[in-house]
């Protein structure tokens, strides 16, 4: 009897046993510790101290990690299952060796997502898709900013440490392994586990406290990697939080002070008197925040000749960024547009003839031009531009011997300047007026320039790329000065947006601070305007200082004549768009959510507030109708304009 109960005991442990699906467990485990370190890692990173509010991430963090592991383990469970019986020692070799891919593959994962947090302060997001289509930039940029070998042998020796372990863990689970096929119960296990995953896991599990930071601890770089790719383009309408039509029309028109109709943005910009036919450069500079400056507080030194210029133009000082990309910021500059969720408009389809900046220039006589130190294919600028009138000029017509410096990004800030100024006085010399807006490129990673130019050597950070960027500008308007059109011409200089963007909240209005400079010695008098204004206020207010009238469909608004009695940005990061106002920042979210903050504490206001309510409202209307208006092609020259009626 007692032989016989050990046999039925026995027998009833073997069909609970897991078989050779007992190999996954190292192979789980691993993950899991592997993502629990580079959690902590971060936490580090980015966080002041350590505290409470890092279990509920550690703990969502772990959720994801569970349901990520269950599409990786997929295809192993059934290389497991269908392996021929009486292969059993091929079949351990042949984990072990895997042991070793996966080690490999996660650590070089977990790498990129450290290097991709030191640049962005966030998991993958748009940025990381937008890089994987721009191969060719971003492995340059890896290959000039760090020590490669040393990088990817570092690499391998933690990955051939963990794929030690991980093989040990397999020696462990050997017998288990080789006692028979794998049972029912463990195998619909591993079946379903992707199953729940794609079914129940949803990106806002880790938006669960009002802290950025944290909640972007408790993310998956997997998870949000294919989420982001998922949702790079995303409805407006069917995501966030909508008003009726005509309501949100009625509120975005007493926003734009203008009469009501179902397109408010539509109107009649007038100005007295005769327009001034000056030639216009706009520089968009990378990554320049304001807090470089010396007019801002930095004690530094890093930008003479910038706070120079402020000293001599128009500086404004309120001045808000509408994102953290590059393409946000030539958005926000030349269709003077909020930021819509989703990726730029740049880099969307039907994305040409829109209403510009350059396309009211055009209208005027003049020849919009888009100069560029990099190649323009990047980020879709070239077929951008070209396909919205401007005249688009690149790296490509830079001769080889004329380049000082260049790496993966562009040729050094004084080469792209060098450019412009051929480019444009060739326009002068043939008589015709010119808009030109310059993005330059040197303030970026890897940080790299001529030597001999400033006192900090090339590639040695961040702060030497702006002091080059400062000389590379400063040489620029010096050279300008010789010209003969420099007294007929109005210089603006203005950041495509700071070098940082997340902080305890999504949209910390002093990450996004950067700064504005009208130049025009004899036409701007030097002032400071402290008005609170947006990045898609600049094309209006240019255009205004020229006194130019012309049928507008912008959302900015001229900073020196409205902006003074209606004083707001608007801010983005990634899915979530902003407005800012009063001292509150209204964000809104996918699944329409809403929350306004303190901006200076970055206390959640009561929601059921009258100032709340409003503030919500307003940022709806904007970023609403905004969306509507890409997608209807009401932003496209030639529409016409929809019949005007009370709004009642």
């Amino acid at each position: 009897h007692q032989t016989m109960s050990n046999t039925i005991f026995s027998a009833s442990l073997q069909r609970l046993s897991p078989g050779r699906l007992a190999y996954l467990r190292p192979f789980l485990l691993a993950f899991l510790l592997l993502n629990l370190v580079l959690r902590l890692g971060l936490a580090f990173a980015a966080l002041d101290h350590l505290s409470w509010r890092v279990l509920p991430a550690l703990f969502i963090g772990a959720v994801f990690d569970i349901g990520v592991f269950a599409y990786m383990a997929l295809p192993l469970a059934l290389l497991l299952v269908l392996w021929p019986k009486n292969w059993g020692k091929a079949l351990h070799r042949c984990m072990v060796v895997l042991a070793f891919v996966f080690s490999l593959v996660w650590l070089f994962v977990a790498l990129s997502e450290i290097t991709f947090w030191n640049e962005f302060a966030s998991r993958f997001n748009f940025i990381a898709v937008d890089y994987l289509i721009y191969t060719n930039e971003v492995l340059g940029n890896i290959r000039e900013s760090y020590n490669l070998p040393l990088l990817l042998g570092g690499v391998a020796a933690g990955a051939a440490v963990i794929g030690l372990a991980l093989t040990w863990g397999l020696n462990r689970q050997k017998a288990e392994a080789e006692s028979g096929h794998a049972y029912g119960w463990a195998l619909a296990f591993w079946l379903l586990l992707p199953l729940l995953a794609f079914v129940g896991l949803n990106a806002q599990y880790k938006e669960f406290s009002s802290d950025a930071q944290v909640n972007e601890i408790a993310g998956n770089g997997y998870f949000d990697f294919v989420h982001a790719f998922n949702t790079n383009e995303i409805d407006y309408p069917r995501f966030y939080k909508t008003l009726p039509a005509a309501e949100a029309s009625d509120e975005l028109s007493h926003e734009l002070a203008v009469a009501n109709s179902s397109q408010p943005y539509r109107r009649q910009v007038t100005h007295g008197g005769a327009e001034r036919r000056m030639n216009v450069v706009l520089v968009s500079i990378e990554s320049f925040s304001a807090e470089f400056m010396t007019a801002f507080g930095n004690k530094q030194k890093l930008t003479p000749n910038m706070d120079a210029l402020a000293q001599e133009g128009m500086l404004f000082t309120q001045l808000y960024a509408t994102g953290t990309r590059t393409v946000r910021g030539l958005e926000a500059l030349t269709l003077s547009m909020p930021p819509t969720p989703g990726v730029s408009i740049l880099k969307r389809p039907n994305n040409d003839n829109l209403f510009t900046i350059g396309e009211v220039f055009k209208e005027k006589g003049y020849e919009p031009l888009y100069i560029y130190g990099g190649y323009g294919y990047f980020d879709n600028m070239n077929a951008f531009y070209a396909g919205n009138g401007y005249t688009v000029i690149d790296r490509t017509a830079i001769d080889k011997k004329d380049i000082h410096a260049e790496n993966i990004w562009g040729v050094a800030d004084e080469d792209l300047f060098t450019l412009a100024l051929r480019e444009m006085s060739a326009r002068d010399a043939a008589g015709k007026p010119f808009f030109a807006h310059i993005m330059t490129t040197s303030n970026h990673r890897p940080y790299t320039y001529p030597n001999g130019r400033i006192d900090i050597p090339s590639k040695t950070g961040r702060d030497g790329a702006v002091k080059y960027t400062d000389w590379a500008i400063g040489q620029f308007v010096a050279q300008a000065k010789k010209t003969p059109w420099f007294a007929n011409t109005l210089f603006v200089f203005v950041a495509d947006h700071t070098h940082k963007g997340r902080g305890r909240t999504d949209l910390p209005p002093e990450n996004y601070l950067i700064p504005a400079i009208f130049y025009a010695p004899g036409f701007v008098q030097p002032q400071r305007v402290d008005t609170l204004a947006s990045q898609i206020d600049i094309p209006p207010t240019i255009l205004g200082l020229l006194n130019f009238s012309y049928q507008s469909r912008f959302f900015g608004q001229d900073i020196l004549r409205e902006g003074k009695t209606h004083q707001r940005a608007l801010l983005a990061n990634y899915q979530t768009v902003g407005y800012f106002e009063d001292g509150m920042v209204a964000a809104l979210k996918p699944n329409r959510g809403t929350q306004v903050t303190d901006a200076v504490t970055n206390e959640i206001i009561d929601p059921n507030s009258p100032e709340a309510k409003n503030m919500v409202k307003e940022a709806i209307s904007y970023y609403q109708i905004a969306a509507q208006a890409f997608r209807n092609g009401d932003l496209k020259n030639g529409q016409a304009a929809m019949p005007q009626n009370s709004g009642k």
